[in-house]
This record gives structure tokens, sequence and C-alpha cells, in this order.
């Protein structure tokens, strides 16, 4: 995935058999109940994952590639939508809030919010922001899933959200002087829909 010389045919590819695994670890983070189940053997105790009262929130547009690994896992997962781009022109990158539309009773619900790439934080935070002022959702209701991040966006959200649980598959060097992380694969989006 990481190679620059990797297509956006391969990039998918890769990038959505890493995001199922990422997925599936997300939901099991999810609060569990003990229920008394019979397998062909007999009677025994397992654990079910509060699945029915989730809502998987994608921030567009990468954030909707992780977004369908979710729905690929539970098929009838509510979904809202967080529209978040980072002002390139700024220096320190900042997020600029578009869009947001979540279900109904997303307040009491559980919320798995997918965005592939966790930089600097600003998008996270804001969308966190926006979910938790707009939304009335509790913070440590919040899961957040991306695939690469780097110790300075983790210790942005630690900060900002000690609450939001966050689950990720890589832990990366830093970000370089553009807020890019490092060593990173570039933009993961437009590497992802082949619009680079």
């Amino acid at each position: 995935m990481r190679d620059v010389r990797t297509n956006s045919t391969e990039f998918a590819a890769y990038a959505k058999r890493a995001m199922r695994l990422l997925a599936e670890d997300a939901i099991a983070e999810l609060p569990t109940k003990s229920v008394e189940i019979t397998t062909p053997c007999g009677p025994s105790t397992g654990v079910e994952i509060a699945t029915d009262n989730l809502c998987a929130v994608s921030i567009i547009r990468a954030g909707d590639s992780l977004l369908e690994s979710v729905r690929e896992c539970l098929p009838g997962v509510r979904v809202g939508k967080i529209l978040i781009q980072r002002d390139e022109s700024s220096e320190e990158k900042e997020p600029k809030m578009f869009y947001a539309k979540m279900p109904p009773g997303v307040s009491d619900m559980n919320v798995l919010l997918c965005d592939p790439m966790l930089a600097t934080g600003g998008s996270a935070k804001m969308a966190i922001s926006t979910l938790v002022s707009e939304y009335d959702v509790k913070p440590e209701r919040i899961i957040f899933a991306n695939v690469i991040c780097c110790p300075e966006g983790l210790d942005a959200m630690a900060t900002a959200y000690p609450e939001v649980k966050i689950v990720t598959a890589c832990i990366d060097e830093g970000l370089n002087g553009e807020k890019y992380i490092v060593p990173g694969l570039g933009d993961y989006g437009d590497r992802f829909f082949g619009t680079v």
C-alpha cells in the first residue's frame, strides 16, 4: 500500500483487506454482554457484542472507504456523515467543517468514527466536537478507527478527548512540515479512489 508505485486498483484491494481487519477489531471494542447459548454439544456462556445500538460515522471522503468495511461486517448499521476538509493554504492545515448528518437518536448510540488517517488530529477533533456539541453524543461512547496514525495525532486526541477509544493498525514516525504522516502513504482518499 505504501509504495508510490502501487496503482489505485492495487492500493484499494490491499486497503480493503487491511480495513476489514481493522473494522473487526474496532467492532470488538464495543460494549458486550454475557449470553447463555446452547451449542450442539450442550449449554455454554457466550459473549454478544452490542451492535444493535451503533452508528458508523465517516469523515467524507477517505472515511467512506473504511465505512464500507464496517458495513460489510454489519450490513444493517446506521450511518452518519461528516464533511471536513483541511485547509491546505493554512500553515497548520486547520480543518474546515462543511456538513454533518446523523440518524435520529444518535445521542443514545455508540459511535464508530471512521477515517483512515490520524495526522494532526484536527479533522477527528472537529468531528468529535460536532458529535458531542450538535448531537449530544457522549465522548466515552465514541470509538475512532484509523489505519495509520502518528504520535502527534494521538497526543492531540488524548489531550482533547481522553475518553475516546482509538483503534489503529499502525503508528508511524510523525508528521513532516506539510503535516503529512511520515513515512505514511500519501493522500489515502486520492489513492483509494484513483484521483491522484
